[in-house]
């Protein structure tokens, strides 16, 4: 299954909270004292929680959630590891 599968999934309302995932990494892997492994928690977290407040608390906005904040970690991943093989 390709990724773009996966991201055809996300409510297009949602694209917002993917965007606000990738800040709020971005800020928290600049934090000194929060470590690299808590950051996936913390973004998944956010994202469901935040989803959750949109729509509802149920099961599609946990889901919705999930994918909004793996969606946000991926493209981080890739961006950096597009960057690393290029050479940057």
């Amino acid at each position: 299954m390709e990724w773009s599968i996966v991201s055809e999934f996300i409510k297009p309302e949602l694209l917002m909270v993917v965007a606000v995932c990738w800040i709020i990494g971005y800020v928290l892997k600049q934090t000194p004292r929060v470590p690299n492994w808590t950051i996936i928690y913390a973004v998944s977290l956010a994202a469901i929680l935040i989803v959750s407040f949109t729509l509802g608390f149920n099961v599609d906005s946990f889901l919705q959630g999930i994918l909004c904040g793996a969606v946000a970690v991926y493209g981080n991943q890739l961006v950096k590891q597009t960057r690393k093989g290029a050479g940057e």
